[in-house]
């Protein structure tokens, strides 16, 4: 069995360079790959393609990325919570694509799956069909959506082996397993490293084939986006 194990974060994205497309795991700050992220804005690559559910916030995730100018394009579902994300959609400063959640997801899976394209009827009809072939299937119009291209997926899950099978916990496995599966190499960085055969195989999640690269992270802040409270 392969050993995937490497030191650190900077070492797991150390041959990530300018102009390349990455997907990272994660919904809004809810596991996504924190010392990864981290490691790539200290790097200071540039024009950057960035497949994720969100842009994060300023502060923190790939807001980060943003505020150093590291992304040119960024393909997500939701990013209504950085504000610096939408001072360079406005200004023309970064290149966006919106699509649906669920489309983002299937073409990850569609990825992983080895599978060129996708037929779905999210967004027939509306700007996101725009320049895209449309097939009718038994009298209803679908739109192809192409699998996507990455050149690293990288995800963070909560335990993870030596060869690297990999345990999420509860919400924080949202994209990362599709998008683990999708990278052409995949990083995945976890809060607590194990030996090979510590895992009990019917709970990993994603197994080790998916895998290339592994490390233990650190200093994990798991901050929460949105905090909502109610007076009793």
């Amino acid at each position: 069995m392969i050993n995937k194990v490497v030191a650190n974060a900077e070492l797991a994205i150390k041959d990530i360079e300018s102009g390349m497309t990455l997907m990272l795991g994660g919904f809004g700050l809810c596991g996504i790959p924190e010392n990864c992220i981290n490691a790539l804005v200290k790097k200071d690559i540039k024009q950057l393609t960035c497949i994720s559910n969100n842009a994060g916030v300023d502060d923190f995730g790939i807001g980060l990325m943003l505020q150093n100018r590291q992304i040119k394009k960024m393909i997500s579902s939701y990013v209504g919570e950085n504000a610096e994300f939408e001072r360079q959609l406005f200004s023309g400063e970064l290149e966006v694509e919106l699509i649906p959640q669920g489309t983002l997801a299937t073409r990850c899976l569609a990825s992983g799956y080895g599978m060129p394209a996708i037929f779905t009827p999210a967004g027939v009809g509306t700007e996101v069909s725009e320049g895209k072939e449309v097939r009718n299937f038994n009298g209803k119009d679908y739109l192809m959506e192409l699998a996507f291209e990455a050149d690293f997926a990288i995800v963070k899950a909560w335990k993870g082996d030596s060869a690297g099978n990999l345990i999420y916990h509860s919400t924080a496995r949202n994209f990362n397993p599709v998008m683990a599966m999708a990278g052409k190499v995949t990083i995945a960085e976890v809060e607590e490293l194990v030996e090979l055969g510590e895992l009990d195989p019917d709970q990993i999640h994603t197994p080790g084939i998916f895998v290339h690269r592994i490390f233990q992270g650190k200093n994990y802040e798991k901050r929460i986006e949105q905090r909502t409270v109610r007076l009793i």
